[in-house]
């Protein structure tokens, strides 16, 4: 560690000097062990009365060390369990990262406590059945589960998060997955250091102060004076985070403050830019052993793949066959981080490891044969979106391989998932940023990873509809880019009777007889899935026909029915949805009623929909094209964007009447 600070001992001449103090609201934290018995008598949140369980207080200190060169976060946390199914918050994990020992965890406390007969009984929990586990060779994690859970019992528990490192403070969610009725951040920072505030808070805060206290460092008989910056941040009633369809991560949502150190200004010199930019964070990943150092490791065998390769003259043929060689040969452990864990070479030789080994084995044997290849690091959505202007390696948890084909087209290549496509980023990096970089160059960029064009489907049904009220033909399902993936995917994982299942949308009035999928692995074509069915066609009598020809599509369940949003809709991608089905009448019918042609457009142009029902020598003939023009859309105009599904789900299950005349 640089030690950039001339520090040796700490004597505190603590006097105030400043004070800022708005209204604050009475205090909501209570020490450790006292408790309310009408917080034991509690039977549901005040303001989310469904919840399982319910966060009574969540507290944080975090103040330097008596050297300065090390930080303390003091965590008391207490829990009200309603019923049993909140008793998974008995089960505590605290995660730290152990290597180097750059962090560690000490002084937990935790009890449970329950109301018997009007009397608090306190269980609580033994030392012995605290666990410490090794994550990977940078993390540990320590769990333990709360004694004596029981429906309406309160649990409680606190620790302290020590890091050797007066870079590394730690983040602070305010919001959970249940409801919390009060948390509060208490932060000490000494003002030669500045941290950037990176604050997701929409909020209002409940308690909000801020204090100077000047304070003397002693260092070889000579005095250095600084001032101790004290705030105090609190949040009322803050209702859980829940997971809504089609959102993005909980990390790029939950009302949150995340702290960077920007700069240091010595005591008797000159402020220090400590702002990481982007080469910075390259040129240190270029320089770790486990990212870097793996770049040029060869691997057994690798002289006959690379000969292979070489042996083929198209650039893409070259990539597909590289990413394949590499895909089918790895197994993913699972783990995603942006370092290596055991290496590339063990990795191969073991024919598993986490995502960024396999990816940097792909990087390697792509160097070798000629292909313009850069490694990069990404965040999974599951992970959170890289803000570009944090300009930190936290924001990254996989190593992929970019290669830019030409100046309009580039690929993203992760072999580490089986059902990736060489020629697809892979969904789950959309709508956030890559680092790469390329050392002979000395360049380390940031590139934002999306989709440009629209993932397109198209079902084509050619069916006869008979006069006892059944329905017998075939369909054809054209699958591009994402939708080719994901129906895959399943098909292979889930069998093909579960995946007909899917098909047919639990439709046991729908029968498929027959199903052939073809170019499942050739990721240049679409998938093409051939259909013959049979479907009873319900509510059908001796003089009425009904149908509905919003079948084999995914367009037949509306996944927006909640009124309120909290977060913004993240679809990944455009999308482009067209159906079309030419339905023969049987003899003796007419049409009764058919669904009115229609167009309808959202304001903004994101999305749209139109509808064409006509009648044509003895047949219906049916076309829907539903388009997502765009990727995202945010909550503030969830009720347009609400509305506008609700009456396109509507519409895209109106049925066809037909009538024996």
């Amino acid at each position: 560690m640089n030690k950039l600070l001339p520090v040796f001992a700490l004597l505190a001449l603590c006097f105030s000097v400043r004070a800022q103090k708005p209204a604050v609201a009475p205090s909501m934290v209570q020490a450790f062990g006292k408790i309310d018995n009408a917080d034991l008598e509690l039977k549901a949140c005040d303001f989310e009365k469904d919840a399982n369980a319910e966060v009574l207080f969540e507290k944080g200190d975090v103040y330097f060390g008596a050297d300065l060169l090390s930080i303390t976060e003091e965590i008391h946390k207490r829990v009200k369990i309603f019923n049993v199914n909140g008793k998974g918050e008995a089960d505590v994990h605290i995660k730290y990262v152990s290597g180097n020992h750059l962090e560690y965890v000490g002084s937990i406390q935790a009890e449970t406590i329950n109301l018997v007969d009007g009397k608090q009984e306190i269980t609580k929990l033994d030392k012995k059945l605290i666990y410490t586990k090794s994550i990977d060779k940078y993390r540990s994690e320590i769990t333990f589960t709360l004694p004596n859970i029981k429906p309406g019992c309160i649990i409680e528990y606190k620790y302290n998060l020590n890091a050797n490192s007066f870079a590394d403070f730690p983040d602070w969610d305010f919001q959970e997955k249940i409801p919390v009725r009060y948390s509060e951040l208490k932060t000490s920072i000494p003002d030669i250091f500045y941290f950037r505030a990176n604050a997701n808070i929409s909020l209002p805060f409940a308690k909000r102060t801020t204090t100077s206290d000047s304070r003397t460092l002693m260092d070889a008989g000579q005095a250095f004076s600084y001032n101790l910056e004290n705030e105090e941040r609190g949040i009322a009633n803050i209702h859980s985070l829940p997971d809504e369809p089609y959102m993005s991560s909980y990390r790029d949502n939950v009302q949150a403050i995340r702290f960077q150190l920007v700069s240091i200004k010595p005591m008797g010199g000159f402020a220090k830019s400590y702002s990481d930019t982007w080469a910075k964070v390259g040129g240190r990943l270029i320089d770790d052993e486990d990212f870097g150092g793996q770049l040029r490791r060869k691997i057994n065998g690798e002289e006959a793949i690379i000969a292979k390769a070489k042996a083929i003259k198209s650039t893409d043929e070259r990539i597909s066959y590289l990413f394949a060689e590499v895909k089918n040969a790895m197994k993913w452990n699972g783990s995603d981080d942006w370092y290596t864990n055991d290496g590339t070479y063990r990795a191969w030789e073991n024919k598993t490891g986490n995502s960024t080994e396999i990816n940097l084995i792909l990087y390697h044997l792509l160097k070798k044969s000629d292909i313009e290849a850069y490694p990069m690091v990404v965040s999974t959505r599951e992970h959170g979106r890289v803000q570009p202007f944090y300009t930190s390696l936290v924001q990254f948890n996989r190593g992929v391989v970019y290669v830019p084909v030409d100046t309009s087209k580039s690929y993203v290549l992760d072999a580490s998932g089986k059902y990736n496509m060489y020629n697809e980023t892979p969904a789950e990096l959309l709508n956030s940023s890559g680092l790469y970089i390329d050392k002979s160059k000395n360049i380390y960029d940031i590139v934002l990873l999306k989709k440009s064009i629209p993932v397109r489907e198209s079902v084509f049904v050619t069916a006869d509809i008979k006069a006892d009220g059944k329905l017998e033909g075939n369909a054809q399902i054209s699958s591009s880019s994402y939708n080719k993936i994901n129906a895959v995917e399943r098909y292979k994982k889930d069998g093909e009777k579960k995946y007909i299942d899917f098909l047919r949308n639990d439709d046991n009035n729908l029968k498929v007889a027959s199903l052939k999928l073809e170019n499942m692995e050739v990721d240049s074509l679409p998938l093409m899935q051939r259909v013959d069915f049979k479907m009873d066609l319900a509510g059908s009598d001796e003089t009425y026909i009904y149908l509905n020809p919003n079948i084999f599509t995914q367009l037949k369940l509306n996944p927006f029915l909640s009124e309120n949003r909290l977060t913004d809709v993240d679809f990944g991608y455009a999308r482009n949805y067209s159906v079309n089905g030419i339905y023969k009448m049987p003899a003796g019918y007419k049409a009764d009623a058919l669904p009115k042609s229609v167009t309808m457009t959202m304001p903004d142009k994101s999305f749209g929909f139109k509808r064409i029902v006509a009648e044509q020598d003895g047949s219906i003939i049916v076309r829907y094209s539903v388009s997502y023009n765009v990727a995202e859309y945010v909550k503030e105009n969830y009720a347009e964007f609400f509305a506008f599904f609700k009456k396109m789900h509507e519409l895209l299950n109106e049925q066809i009447v037909l009538k024996k005349g």
